[in-house]
C-alpha cells in the first residue's frame, strides 16, 4: 500500500502544480472563463447578486487559485503538513469536479479551462480527469500515514514559501507584460485572415427544417420537399438540430474591425501591405497606462500605418482629439470579448505584416519598441 500512496502523491502533487503554472502563464484567461461561469449562473437565476460581485473580482480569484494549486502540490510532494493538504486538495479536487460536471452535462458552457488554453480539453476529458484525481486524492486522505516528508518540517516549509512567491512573481510579471508562452490564436507568427476561416475538416451541423404557413385562419406544418400553394401565407420557419457537427467554429471567429459608420474593413487593414500596427485599447486603461501609449505616439507614430482597436470607439475618437499630434488617427471598433482574447493587456501594440503577426508588446514595454515603416498611408488603406 505505501508504493500505491505515494506513486498517488506523486501524480496528484504534479498535475496540480502543472495545472497551476499552466494558468500562471496567463491569469487573465483562468478569469476570464470564471467570469462565463459566473455570468451563465447568474442569467440561471443562481444568487445574481453574488455572481455579479464575483465577477467584478475574477482576476483575483484567478490569482489566488492559481497560486493555491501550486502550493498544494508542491506541499504534496514534499510531504508538508500532509493533514491539512490531504483535505484542502479533497475540497478543492470536489469544487473541480463540480464544475466540470455542470459543463458536461448543462452544455452552457463549452470547456472548463483546467488547462488554460495551452491544454484544451473535451468536457468528457475534464470530467473524467477529475474523477480519477477524487480517487488518487481519497487514498492519499486515507494511506496518508505512510507518506514520509522528504526533509525537515522548516526546510519543507521554506520550499513552499519560496514556491509560493514563484508562482505570484510569475503572474505579477505576465499580468504586467504578456503571456511568457502564448497558447492563443493572436500569437506572433500566425495569419489572422486564415485562422478566421472554417477548418478544412469542419463537419457542419445537420438540421432538419418545418415551414409553417397560414389558410384561413388554420396554422400548418410542411416539409421542405411539400410545399403548399400560392394560396397558403408564409408564417414561420422552424429548425430542429439533427446532428452535431464537428470542428466547424474557425479558430477566429468574432475579430470584425468596423469603421466608425459601422463598414467591415477588416479584410482591407489585413490585407495591408508591408509592415503596419494594431493598437488593442479595449477601454480607457488608466492614467499611467494612458500616459506610457501617448508617450510612445509621441516619440515613434510618424508616417507607420498605425489603427486603434477599441471596443469604445466614440470614448478613443474623443481622448484622441485631445492629443494634438494625433487627432486623426485611425480609429476601429471591434468586439470587447474579441479584444480580451486578441490583447491580454490594455493596451497591446501588434506589429503587423499583412495579416500575419510578426510582433506583440504590453504597454509597460512600449519605450523599448522599435518601429519598422511600412508601405501604405492610413487613407489609404480606407479607400
Amino acid at each position: 500500500m505505501k508504493i500505491i500512496v505515494n506513486i498517488a502523491r506523486v501524480l496528484v502533487g504534479c498535475l496540480f502544480i502543472f495545472s497551476g503554472l499552466v494558468k500562471a502563464i496567463d491569469p487573465l484567461g483562468l478569469a476570464y472563463k470564471m467570469q462565463e461561469f459566473f455570468e451563465v449562473w447568474a442569467a440561471s437565476g443562481y444568487l445574481k447578486g453574488m455572481m455579479d460581485l464575483l465577477y467584478d473580482q475574477a482576476l483575483l480569484f484567478s490569482v489566488l487559485m492559481i497560486a493555491l494549486e501550486v502550493l498544494l502540490g508542491v506541499a504534496l510532494l514534499l510531504g508538508w503538513r500532509l493533514k491539512p493538504v490531504s483535505w484542502f486538495l479533497l475540497a478543492l479536487t470536489l469544487f473541480f469536479t463540480f464544475l466540470t460536471s455542470y459543463v458536461l452535462f448543462s452544455g452552457k458552457i463549452r470547456a472548463c479551462g483546467c488547462f488554460g488554453d495551452c491544454i484544451p480539453l473535451t468536457p468528457v476529458q475534464t470530467f473524467t480527469k477529475d474523477l480519477v484525481l477524487l480517487l488518487l486524492v481519497l487514498i492519499i486522505l486515507l494511506f496518508g500515514r505512510y507518506v514520509r516528508p522528504l526533509f525537515p518540517p522548516k526546510v519543507n516549509g521554506w520550499l513552499v514559501m519560496g514556491s509560493l512567491l514563484a508562482v505570484a512573481g510569475l503572474q505579477w510579471y505576465v499580468l504586467r507584460h504578456l503571456p511568457v508562452v502564448d497558447c492563443l490564436p493572436f500569437r506572433s507568427g500566425n495569419n489572422i485572415l486564415e485562422l478566421r476561416k472554417m477548418p478544412k475538416d469542419a463537419v457542419p451541423d445537420k438540421y432538419d427544417y418545418v415551414f409553417v404557413y397560414s389558410k384561413n385562419g388554420e396554422k400548418k406544418e410542411f416539409r421542405v420537399n411539400a410545399l403548399p400553394d400560392s394560396t397558403w401565407v408564409f408564417v414561420e420557419r422552424k429548425q430542429t438540430l439533427v446532428q452535431k457537427g464537428k470542428n466547424n467554429i474557425p479558430l477566429i471567429n468574432d475579430f470584425i474591425l468596423k469603421t466608425q459608420d459601422g463598414t467591415d474593413t477588416t479584410e482591407a487593414i489585413l490585407n495591408t501591405p508591408g509592415t503596419y500596427y494594431l493598437l488593442f485599447i479595449k477601454d480607457f486603461p488608466g492614467a499611467k497606462a494612458w500616459r506610457a501609449t501617448t508617450d510612445y505616439m509621441r516619440r515613434r507614430w510618424k508616417d507607420i500605418p498605425h489603427f486603434i482597436v477599441t471596443a469604445q470607439p466614440v470614448l478613443m475618437d474623443s481622448l484622441f482629439r485631445k492629443e494634438k499630434d494625433h487627432a486623426h488617427v485611425a480609429i476601429v471598433s471591434c468586439d470587447g470579448v474579441a479584444i480580451k482574447t486578441a490583447a491580454r493587456a490594455n493596451p497591446t501594440l501588434y506589429q503587423m505584416n499583412g495579416p500575419v503577426i510578426v510582433h506583440k508588446w504590453s504597454w509597460v514595454d512600449f519605450d523599448r519598441i522599435k518601429l519598422i515603416g511600412g508601405f501604405k498611408s492610413l487613407n489609404d488603406t480606407f479607400k
